[in-house]
Parts: C-alpha cells; sequence; structure tokens
C-alpha cells in the first residue's frame, strides 16, 4: 500500500505535493483531513479570484460603470 499527500483544487482535480506515478484501474483509498486551509492557501485563492473578477471585466463589451470612492473606515457621527 502506498499513500500520497496532497489537496483537492476546486474542479474536483487531485493535485500531489510531489511527484507520484500510481498505476492505471488501481482501487484507492481517499482520507479528506479535517484542517483549515493555510493563511497562503486563502491569500493565493482570493488572489486568483479577483484576477479572474478583472479578466471578465476585460473581456466584457459592457459598460463598466464609475463609482465614488468610499472610505469604510472613517467614522461617522450618527
Amino acid at each position: 500500500m502506498q499513500s500520497y499527500e496532497g489537496y483537492f483544487e476546486q474542479g474536483g482535480q487531485f493535485v500531489p505535493l510531489g511527484t507520484v506515478s500510481i498505476p492505471a484501474r488501481k482501487r484507492a483509498i481517499v482520507t479528506i483531513l479535517d484542517e483549515q486551509p493555510t493563511q497562503d492557501e486563502v491569500l493565493k485563492e482570493r488572489l486568483a479570484a479577483i484576477d479572474e473578477f478583472f479578466k471578465a471585466i476585460e473581456a466584457s463589451d459592457e459598460e463598466v460603470p464609475e463609482f465614488e470612492r468610499v472610505n469604510f473606515t472613517r467614522e461617522v457621527d450618527l
């Protein structure tokens, strides 16, 4: 028996953390660990989403509306 460490991408593809050679048509057992993603993994995923967002905007032929700047951290008296 062999075991390989890696992770699953959003599309369901398994990405090993090293080079592996798995023969075709072999029975396998997959164990999903109860671990939280690292900060680097979360940052990488968020940056990829932002890149995808801007690529979609650039590929669109629709006019992108202008928004005025907003400062969400400033204090406001109500």
